[in-house]
């Protein structure tokens, strides 16, 4: 423990916690959380479970969406007089669709130091396990519930998109992307490092059928692919037109990405596009 009057300046700990594995926890965040004044949390009783779980005896305060701005304050106060405070939510990475930016904001703006310990996260377990391309993607949070805002979001996207959503609108949800874009890639990731998990990975279309007859249960991430090539050519405007000269291009021994690049500037489209199409239709043959 490290406050008393006078002391330097404390710090604040971000500490990730298991999404469902409570073994998934790392060493590091167990030692911040031993070693912390205060552990910040959404709920005391869910983080009591599992600090019980590893003998730590840490003291509790809370903090959530209600509470932000004022325990912020009163949290920098303390961090100020010396103390180390730890923030954890109730699953995963703290302000990543979870409370924690006020904190660590004000944190910022006092001068504070902030430490961020690596960890469990739903997206990027989600991501990994979906099957879908990784070197470019966007975390959404929890999906729009109204549809024009939803079909803005799923319209024409370049990179894979990954979000939360209720296991009772994911129905609704693939619906809305098989109406845009029926053979988009997607995967529903449920109950991810739990004992029911479950990754369905299909086309959209297919998938608005099977959860509209058969509803999924229990915590819901879907990661959705690019647009498919027929329905980035049709919003480029010059992809379809341009895939033959790319693969030509690149068989010629041009580079992937230059090949992509030029042709999209001379006949329209988007370079991701035409690169990623260009090299799907290489692989198979």
């Amino acid at each position: 423990m490290s406050g008393s009057p006078g002391a330097a300046p404390g710090r604040l700990v971000v500490c990730p916690t298991p999404i469902g594995n409570l073994e998934d926890i790392t060493l590091r965040t167990l030692s911040a959380l031993r070693e912390a004044d205060v552990v910040a949390c959404e709920h005391t009783r869910r983080t009591r479970i599992l600090l019980d779980r590893y003998g730590v005896s840490a003291s509790l305060v809370s903090y959530h969406e209600h509470n932000e701005d004022r325990r912020a304050a009163e949290l920098v106060e303390r961090m100020w007089a010396g103390e180390v405070v730890a923030l954890v939510s109730d699953a995963g990475m703290p302000l990543v669709s979870d409370p924690g930016f006020a904190l660590v904001r004000a944190c910022a703006s006092a001068g504070l130091a902030v430490e961020v310990l690596p960890g469990p996260s739903a997206a990027i377990a989600a991501l990994v396990a979906s099957a879908l391309p990784a070197d470019r993607w966007r975390f959404a949070g929890f999906l729009p519930r109204r549809e024009g805002e939803l079909r803005r979001l799923l319209e024409g996207s370049e990179e894979t998109l990954v979000a939360f959503e209720s296991p009772r609108r994911v129905a609704a949800t693939l619906a809305v992307l098989a109406g845009i874009d029926p053979e988009r890639d997607v995967a529903v990731c449920r109950e991810l490092t739990k004992v029911h998990e479950e990754v369905a990975r299909g086309q959209a279309a297919e998938l608005a059928e099977r959860y509209g007859s058969d509803p999924p249960r229990g915590e819901v991430v879907l990661v959705v692919g690019p647009a498919t090539v027929g329905r980035a050519g049709e919003v480029g405007g010059g992809m379809v037109k341009g895939l033959d000269a790319v693969v030509r291009l690149i068989e010629a021994g041009a580079r992937p990405r230059v090949a992509a690049a030029t042709v999209a500037e001379l006949v329209g489209g988007k370079a991701n596009d035409l690169y990623r199409a260009a090299t799907e239709r290489r692989a198979k043959g």
